[in-house]
């Protein structure tokens, strides 16, 4: 089933944001409004914003995910998240999503002090998604069409694990979402 409407969306991260998000000090819906804020107070533009609060959203559709890394699995949420959202947004919300986990790789390739900044679960999922990229996919990842905005994306998603932050809730972000659903 793909998301039809933006209230299933707004539903989903209701219902199932609750949730932990993983072994983080936030949940599920707490992390994917940080990351959106985060967005928004950087200046994205809209589609980036919705990337930003989306991101994770495969998390809260397959039911396998919140024990994945503990089985050592790696259930792809960002596929699984793009392709739940495909009927609604077009690729400018899609593919940054499509592409948080590899800007992760990326970044790990390319910055030294990167793996440093994150947390214990960021680098137990990176192992499980393939580790840094090598240099050949460095290339490869950043020439593609929405990567600089996906590593926009990853460093917000690392900063959005604040236990206690306030931030608006979903409806906050509806008008945004409204501007990029498909016509």
């Amino acid at each position: 089933m793909t998301a039809t409407t933006i209230e299933q969306v707004v539903a989903v991260l209701e219902s199932m944001g609750a949730h932990q998000y993983g072994r983080e000090p936030v949940s599920q819906q707490d992390h994917a409004l940080q990351c959106a804020e985060l967005a928004l107070r950087g200046g994205a533009g809209a589609s980036l914003i919705v990337a930003s609060l989306l991101h994770d959203i495969g998390h809260l559709t397959e039911p396998e995910a919140e024990t994945a890394d503990v089985d050592g699995t790696d259930l792809r949420h960002e596929a699984t998240g793009a392709k739940w959202l495909s009927g609604l947004f077009g690729d400018d919300v899609l593919m940054p999503i499509r592409l948080h986990v590899a800007a992760k790789r990326y970044l790990t390739a390319i910055e030294e002090s990167y793996m440093a900044k994150l947390s214990p679960q960021s680098v137990r999922s990176l192992e499980l998604q393939g580790g840094p990229f090598a240099p050949v996919e460095v290339e490869r990842y950043i020439a593609a069409p929405f990567a600089k905005d996906a590593v926009l994306l990853r460093r917000w998603d690392d900063s959005a694990k604040v236990a206690g932050k306030l931030t608006p809730g979903p409806e906050h972000f509806v008008p945004y979402m409204q501007e990029c659903a498909l016509a």
